[in-house]
């Protein structure tokens, strides 16, 4: 399997933009559960955000203790919980949203430390901004790239985190390949993302809502395994943590985690 290889049957240029366009709808509402798309693909919604973070493994603290317009219930895990940050680390959120994990994760690093999020929808980006300065914390910012260009310097972060959001790329082997370029030697990966336990039906990979959706995107488990091998990560591992859909579709909610060698 080349490191070319996606998971979409959607043109690059028409998924970036159905993404964009749905999230820029997104930071406009309290929209949430991976787009608005998500009841027709039998996506499991709470019934409420705070309902469905706190299943997510967020705590209560975690939603009183950041802005209040930062969650938008768009995860599918805690990133955060499993990322291990310390004091005075620099972490990247990839497709950061309205700065929900960036807040937390700033807490987590301390003064000392540093957090980047980056997103790709302008609607969003400003959202986080003004969630920023809503905020009491100093060392968050957030910068618009996208993903699979990441606008962040070489070997320049700790950790790195993502919620449901690699899947949504149609070019998941290079935003890993980007994650290693701007990870120091020894940083570490720690993402929540959706994956399939087997290939996805055509007609899934092929419908832009689907995709917007976070489900017709999803990398089954041995792609994501061989491209965090392409990229050089070591120590890498794939760990389920339960069934995303009610409906036929083989997608699964899962922590995804590597390191750079030193």
């Amino acid at each position: 399997m080349s490191a070319n290889d996606t998971s979409t049957d959607v043109p690059d240029s028409d998924q970036r933009t159905n993404v964009r366009e749905e999230y820029g709808e997104i930071a406009g509402s309290d929209e949430g559960c991976c787009g608005s798309n998500a009841e027709s693909f039998d996506v499991t919604e709470s019934e409420t955000t705070t309902d469905r973070t706190l299943s997510l493994g967020y705590e209560r603290d975690d939603l009183e203790d950041t802005p209040e317009g930062s969650n938008l219930g768009l995860g599918c895990g805690n990133p955060v919980a499993i990322s291990q940050l310390e004091p005075g680390e620099t972490v990247l959120d990839l497709g950061s949203g309205g700065g929900f994990d960036c807040f937390l994760a700033a807490r987590e690093v301390g003064p000392e430390g540093r957090v980047i999020g980056v997103d790709m929808t302008p609607e969003m980006l400003e959202r986080a901004r003004e969630n920023a300065r809503e905020s009491d914390l100093e060392n968050v910012e957030f910068r618009l790239g996208e993903i699979e260009h990441l606008p962040v310097a070489d070997e320049s972060v700790d950790a790195i985190i993502s919620n449901c959001v690699v899947n949504l790329s149609p070019a998941k082997p290079r935003v890993l390949a980007e994650a290693f370029r701007v990870l120091r030697p020894g940083g570490r990966l720690a993402i929540s993302d959706l994956v399939a336990t087997e290939p996805l039906p055509r007609e899934v990979r092929e419908n832009p809502d689907a995709v917007s959706a976070c489900v017709g995107g999803a990398a089954t488990i041995a792609e994501m395994e061989t491209w965090l091998d392409d990229a050089g990560f070591v120590d890498g591992s794939i760990t389920v943590e339960g069934e995303w859909t009610d409906g036929e579709l083989p997608i699964v909610s899962a922590r995804i985690e590597g390191r750079k060698p030193t």
